[in-house]
């Protein structure tokens, strides 16, 4: 950052930072402790002496310095999902993705891997045009995947809560943990958590701060951050003000037990390719679709009584081992009625979660022979609003428009 703040004297430099990288093959970002750059370390001794004398003492060797550092920080396009960039080339009218005018160019396979996404998520038709859908998703300043799952959440009666979700996923933690305090915060994270999952959790914890707005010791007591939740605050209302300007409905539920449903079925549609399955007794996930192995962060087994056997995360973090982050409980089914295309078995890697879905395809499968069975003879049974609404599904055949592109 190139801000000045006054009266910095020390800086301690240890040398690294977190940085998110975007992994094309498994399709995750994962947020990674790296070294920083020689640039890096030059503009945080900046941060010291600018309006006084000060010093910046590097935790490491200059031999480090000179030989171990890179001159300049990788580049951002280089080590992030493209779904955002790609769906606003799109709709500024650029097709030719592969010969645009990068700055940096990225990897042909990391372009591929965000119109595959973009597709899925039916913001870009078979022929890789920009759908009525994927016109909306690019007017709000939201990863694709969170666009989606707000937009259609009045389709649940949830997209009042959807749209406090995805205000507080859209800041830094706000979570507090001082060294010295951990089992009295992890105490009154307890009180604010919601058994179904990480993402209601959140939803809880910003409601609460909305009943406490005027105490300015509320946040502090329950190791929260005021500021986190400011920011969260000034997000929903910029993104409400989208949703008014696209006419989108907000909207609730008042039955808590179906509100809390909606709320994950909508949280579907959005991350349904962020899905992990439990394998054992050991505790550990694969996820669905690359048999990635992951666990549970320590920081999200607080919203969650038991560990489920189906999970929808929100990140994948790299540290000790993998975690996934904020996650909630989802329901095979729901994979099936929402993104049955994606989850097509054929497509699936061997595994326990492909014989899993197998399980609930099959049970469909007889109920809707058996509910055939009595049309047949006449006892007419009215289609449900779901079957009504259809699948709601995408459809994945971009292998042309990708081959028009350049891909």
């Amino acid at each position: 950052t190139s801000l000045t703040i006054d009266g910095i004297v020390y800086v301690v430099d240890a040398g690294f930072s977190k940085q998110k990288v975007y992994n094309p093959r498994i399709r995750v970002e994962s947020l990674l402790v790296s070294p920083i750059s020689k640039a890096s370390a030059q503009q945080r001794a900046g941060r010291a002496g600018r309006t006084r004398p000060g010093k910046c003492f590097r935790l490491y060797t200059e031999r480090d310095f000179m030989k171990e550092l890179d001159e300049q920080t990788h580049p951002e396009i280089l080590r992030s999902n493209l779904a955002n960039i790609v769906l606003e080339l799109v709709k500024l009218g650029i097709k030719d993705l592969v010969r645009f005018d990068y700055v940096d160019t990225p990897a042909p396979e990391t372009l591929m891997r965000a119109l595959e996404l973009l597709n899925y998520l039916a913001a870009l038709d078979d022929d890789g045009n920009l759908t009525t859908l994927g016109g909306i998703m690019a007017e709000f300043p939201l990863d694709p995947q969170m666009a989606k799952m707000l937009i259609v959440s009045p389709e649940f009666s949830c997209s009042n809560e959807i749209l406090t979700i995805v205000a507080m996923l859209s800041v830094p933690t706000i979570w507090l943990r001082p060294p010295n305090q951990r089992r009295e915060a992890d105490a009154a994270k307890a009180l604010l958590t919601i058994p179904d999952g990480d993402h209601l959790t959140l939803m809880n914890v910003y409601n609460n701060y909305q009943q406490n707005v005027h105490d300015r010791n509320w946040a502090w007591n329950n190791y929260l951050s005021q500021r986190g939740l400011q920011q969260a605050d000034n997000v929903r209302a910029q993104l409400q003000r989208n949703m008014e300007r696209f006419e989108i409905d907000l909207v609730t539920t008042t039955d808590p037990k179906r509100l809390y449903e909606n709320i994950r079925r909508a949280l579907v549609c959005g991350f349904f390719m962020q899905v992990a399955h439990k394998e054992g007794e050991k505790g550990s996930y694969v996820t669905v679709k690359d048999n990635q192995v992951v666990n549970l962060h320590p920081s999200s087994r607080f919203g969650l009584e038991t560990q489920p056997e189906w999970v929808i995360f929100n990140e994948f973090v790299l540290t000790t081992k993998p975690y996934i982050r904020t996650v909630s409980e989802v329901r095979p089914g729901w994979l099936l009625e929402y993104a049955r295309q994606y989850y097509d078995l054929s497509s699936l890697p061997d595994g326990e979660a492909k014989r899993a879905l197998a399980r609930v395809l099959n049970r469909q499968s007889r109920k809707r022979t058996a509910v055939d069975g009595r049309l047949s003879k006449g006892k007419g049974i009215r289609p449900s609003k779901k079957a009504q609404r259809g699948q709601g599904s995408v459809q994945p055949g971009i292998e042309d428009a990708m081959s028009r592109l350049g891909l």
